[in-house]
């Protein structure tokens, strides 16, 4: 059969179609030839995702991302359409998570298989989507209470330092200067005072040395007396200290009751009314010899016999 030119042209005009939409769809990221699974994720926001992403399963690439278009409902929300090229099974319950890939590396999206026994994905299904913060984001996640704590100390900060100097005025800045000043010279004196003692000691440190011996000297004393005081018999002489006391105590009392001849002295009112008596009778009988010495003195040369002392005649000669 012989083919005509018509037929040819045909054949070559076919191929043509066919080599341009294999060319066409490769290029949109389709390979007629592959049997590549299309699936779907929805996204809010895919922050940076552009086509030709990769898609991989536990870090290994399994897939690109072929398209971002917005949702047809009018909600806003983008669907990104994955063309998975390898033939790793696993449930359409799986997950799609968004995830940073990297500082300057882009966006990409990572598949969270899940094995729960669920019909396995194929092309057309739609998985749900999730996004894992970023580096970016943990950072300002972090960041942002701290920032806020930093404005709050920087309030804190200026409303102290506005209270400081609203304390110290120039009065105050004049009395710290007079203060520092002073306290220059007291540094100052004690300085000298401190380089004059040191003097002093320098000086008399032959005599301090002898002092410090002598004290040595005095300490060894004393431990001496202290040794021999402990080994004098302390008891024996508070044991009889002690029974000198009681019968101390013994004669109070019984001089207390009225008993032996200092208890009866102190105690019976007969002896002291008849003491009181013979005084006043010596005091008496005093009173009468200075009135009446030639009562009781007689001097007679011739050898006169002395009368007889008579108390009634003393008193009327008395009156």
């Amino acid at each position: 059969m012989k083919i005509t030119k018509e037929i040819k042209a045909a054949i070559l005009i076919l191929s043509g179609i066919l080599l341009f939409i294999f060319i066409f769809n490769y290029l949109k990221g389709e390979n007629l030839l592959s049997s590549s699974r299309k699936i779907t994720a929805i996204y809010t926001n895919v922050e940076g995702l552009v086509p030709s992403a990769a898609v991989t399963i536990n870090g290994h690439k399994v897939g690109k991302v072929q398209d971002i278009v917005f949702a047809k409902d009018g909600s806003g929300n983008l669907e990104v359409v994955m063309l998975i090229e390898n033939d790793f099974k696993f449930s359409k319950n799986s997950k799609a998570q968004l995830y940073e890939s990297g500082l300057i590396g882009g966006k990409a999206i990572a598949i969270v298989p899940a094995f729960d026994g669920a019909e396995n994905v194929s092309s057309g299904d739609v998985l749900l989507s999730e996004t894992k913060p970023g580096l970016t984001e943990l950072v300002n996640q972090r960041l942002t209470p701290l920032q806020e704590k930093i404005e709050k100390v920087m309030v804190s900060t200026d409303a102290l330092l506005s209270n400081i100097n609203s304390i110290f005025d120039e009065k105050t800045k004049s009395n710290i200067k007079g203060s520092i000043a002073q306290l220059e010279q007291t540094i100052t004196s004690f300085e000298s005072t401190s380089n004059a003692l040191n003097t002093l000691i320098e000086d008399n440190k032959t005599s301090i040395t002898t002092t410090l011996d002598n004290f040595t000297d005095i300490s060894e004393d004393l431990s001496t007396v202290s040794s021999n005081l402990a080994d004098a018999d302390l008891k024996q002489t508070i044991s009889g200290l002690q029974s000198s006391i009681t019968n101390f105590d013994q004669l109070l009392k019984t001089i207390d009751k009225g008993e032996g001849s200092i208890g009866k002295l102190m105690k019976d009112e007969g002896l002291y009314n008849n003491l009181e008596g013979a005084l006043e009778q010596m005091e008496a009988l005093l009173e009468d010899m200075k009135l009446n010495p030639k009562r009781y003195v007689h001097f007679s040369l011739f050898g006169k016999k002395p009368k007889t002392y008579s108390a009634e005649k003393s008193k009327n000669e008395s009156k």
